[in-house]
């Protein structure tokens, strides 16, 4: 669905009230203290396993591409919107062993972090997490991505991208986003940072009103633009990969 650009604005302004405490920076190195040699995002999503008569049932995940998490160390960016007090957020959680903490997905290019790892870490420092979660109501099911099309449409990237002095400020970026055979994409190459950024888009509801999904999250670039590993593949992927766990 292309929208106009004022709403466009609108809803990226709304993007970041919502979900601007779900993302977090990672960048990855060889070594401990080395250079960075690739940074992304990632971002919290909250898989929802099933009811019961307590409510719902629900698995926290760290999400982010496959390729970002492929390393023998890594960092996971503290921010202090995500962290109470705000000043735990002066150091990143340094992460050696770093590809061995996630779950690879490559058929899909994803890796996923079970999160209560990082509740521990944050408990045993004196801190918490203030973060959002992408919902399972919010991740687009098969009938939302199935309804985006050859034609573009408006599609709202948010991510931490990589500043000059190396910070990794919260950006939210406009794009378009169209069908390519049985996959997605983003029709053009983003900067430095937002692989692993969770990608969104809209259409109308029922009672007219705009909707708001999150059809997946950003891979690396390849020609005409970024692929997108949508929800309802990860859905799958999770579900398959976790069979004996649930």
């Amino acid at each position: 669905m292309l929208l106009d650009h004022d709403t466009e604005n609108e809803i990226i302004y709304e993007l970041c009230q919502l979900l601007g405490r779900a993302i977090l920076p990672v960048s990855r190195s060889e070594r401990p203290g080395g250079p960075g040699e690739g940074f992304g995002t990632a971002f919290f999503y909250s898989e929802l396993l099933g009811t019961t008569d307590d409510g719902e049932v629900v698995r926290e995940w760290l999400l982010t591409a496959d390729a970002t998490a492929r390393t023998g160390y890594g960092e996971i960016g503290l921010r202090p919107s995500v962290t109470d007090p705000a000043d735990a957020a002066a150091e990143s959680i340094e992460l050696p062993g770093f590809a061995d903490r996630w779950l690879h997905l490559p058929e899909i290019g994803l890796a996923a972090m079970p999160t209560g790892g990082l509740r521990g870490y944050a408990e045993d420092r004196g801190w918490r997490w203030r973060t959002q979660q992408v919902t399972d109501a919010v991740a687009a099911g098969p009938a939302a991505v199935a309804r985006i099309g050859a034609a573009p449409g408006s599609a709202f990237v948010l991510a931490l991208g990589v500043a000059d002095d190396g910070s990794r400020p919260l950006e939210a970026v406009i794009e378009r986003v169209v069908r390519d055979g049985d996959a997605l994409r983003i029709s053009t190459e983003l900067p430095a940072g937002y692989v692993g950024a969770p990608v969104f888009g809209v259409e109308t509801a029922a009672d007219g009103e705009l909707a708001l999904h999150c059809l997946g999250l950003v891979l690396p670039a390849e020609a005409g633009g970024h692929p997108v590993a949508t929800f309802d593949r990860i859905r799958s992927a999770l579900a398959d990969a976790t069979a004996g766990f649930r």
